[in-house]
């Protein structure tokens, strides 16, 4: 079998939207004639179709990891077979997921999709051809079959490790004008406060949610309508407040425990948490998941409280310039994004858990255009941001370190050839199951991907 450059790759978008492609699977256009999708392999009652295979391509080509070899269109598909193969074994095995982890991630993705239609259930009829409820019963399924392959995977590679020699062998097995290339990469923290907002300002906000529970209690007005309304969480608000289902540990704490503690149907007295003050109406829960509505006010801090904050953090940034106390060590007791403090401020790239960023990975501009104007080992004074979630808050900025344009080597990059020899050596564990697996199973692929021979044994 040919080597995979990125196994498994499944992504919750292409699966949702393949949903109405595999409605005109084989299907012709009335006007041209012309096929507009097919299926190109089969494993038992599971299909591939070829739109999965040109978005995954897509997608894999946008998120290939830099300084390594860009998969191929015959290891995409590959990929994606195996993935079938996987849900079929699985169903031959008993290797089943819970219905509560569907509805949970499926919950999720449908307020994603009513997000982008500004909340209004009314138009999804039109846009999709099909009702809200069976939307949501046709977004279950791609999300079980995910969740599928991930157990699957776990299963197959259990116990997988890396050794610093293995790591070591496969550097070794590169040849030295084949060396990935890595761009300029920079390592960057910070510590943030939140203005502590003034009590005045908190008890109103607790006041006006009083209110807003009064009449709903009396039967003014409704929940939902109030949350449209009144609610400052932009995500949940055009959804009548509700968030969909949540497992434990997953909202703040101080939500959470207020929820768990109401019956379906009971709205709250307000609680604060992190984001600001909330009014909670328990909706239902189904084992460890809950789904619950809110509306929420955030209290929004005077210039006073904000200058506050800037003292605070000047004060803390000459400790640390002085050696007092070390950065990361004030990340952690002291920053209040969490994102960052447990990390000891610094900022890590998704993709694969360093500390090493490139410049573009720097999404934010004004934290990309100042890190530009920074010396190596300078921190910056307080600087104000906005946080999309949680409004004004203030920040310092350490520029920790800057390494230069590099061919690969084993002293600066050790976590990517050792993430890279970890895909190798799933790649192998994979290839040799799949060898296996495939015996059991019935496999009918398309004539135009004869020549990626997936099922050859090499």
């Amino acid at each position: 079998m040919s080597k995979l450059k990125y196994l498994l790759i499944v992504f919750l978008g292409l699966q949702i939207t393949s949903i109405q492609a595999q409605e005109n699977a084989q299907s012709s256009n009335p006007t041209t004639g012309q096929v507009l999708d097919k299926i190109v392999a089969k494993v038992n009652n599971y299909i591939l179709l070829e739109s999965d295979v040109q978005k995954a391509y897509l997608e894999a080509i946008a998120q290939s990891q830099q300084g390594f070899e860009v998969p191929t269109r015959c290891d995409v598909f590959e990929s994606l077979l195996i993935n079938k193969l996987m849900v079929a074994k699985a169903e031959l095995d008993s290797v089943m997921v819970s219905d509560a982890e569907v509805m949970l991630q499926a919950d999720q993705r449908f307020n994603m999709i009513m997000m982008q239609l500004g909340g209004d259930e009314s138009v999804i009829p039109e846009i999709y051809g099909k009702t809200a409820d069976q939307l949501k019963a046709e977004i279950e399924e791609p999300i079980r079959e995910q969740l599928i392959i991930n157990k699957m995977q776990a299963k197959i590679t259990e116990g997988l490790t890396v050794s610093p020699a293995e790591v070591r062998k496969f550097f070794n097995s590169i040849p030295r004008d084949s060396l990935p290339f890595f761009s300029a990469e920079v390592v960057v923290g910070q510590i943030v406060k939140k203005p502590d907002v003034n009590q005045e300002v908190k008890k109103e906000l607790e006041n006006r949610l009083k209110n807003f529970k009064q009449r709903i209690l009396d039967g003014t007005d409704d929940f939902q309508t109030l949350a449209r309304q009144y609610s400052e969480d932009p995500g949940s608000a055009m959804m009548g407040g509700e968030l969909g289902f949540f497992r434990r540990g997953e909202l703040a704490p101080e939500y959470e425990a207020t929820s768990l503690g109401l019956k379906p149907g009971e709205i709250s007295d307000p609680v604060e948490t992190m984001f600001g003050f909330h009014l909670i109406q328990l909706l239902e829960r189904r084992g460890n998941t809950y789904n619950t509505r809110h509306i929420l006010l955030r209290p929004l801090p005077s210039e006073e409280d904000i200058k506050q904050a800037e003292r605070y953090l000047d004060s803390l940034r000459t400790q640390i310039v002085e050696n007092k106390i070390d950065f990361a060590k004030a990340a952690k007791e002291y920053s209040d994004d969490r994102a960052t403090s447990d990390n000891g401020g610094f900022f890590v790239d998704p993709q694969n858990g360093s500390n090493r960023l490139t410049l573009r990975t720097l999404e934010d501009p004004v934290l990309y255009f100042t890190i530009d104007t920074m010396k190596v080992g300078s921190i910056t004074a307080p600087m104000r941001f906005e946080d999309e979630r949680e409004g004004t808050k203030v920040r310092i900025l350490y520029y920790k370190q800057r390494f230069p344009a590099h061919r690969a080597n084993m002293d600066d990059d050790y976590e990517k050839l050792k993430a890279a020899a970890r895909r190798k050596k799933e790649e192998g564990i994979l290839s040799r199951w799949f060898l296996t697996a495939k015996e059991d199973v019935f496999i009918d692929i398309d004539p135009s991907y004869d020549r990626c021979e997936p099922l050859k044994d090499k």
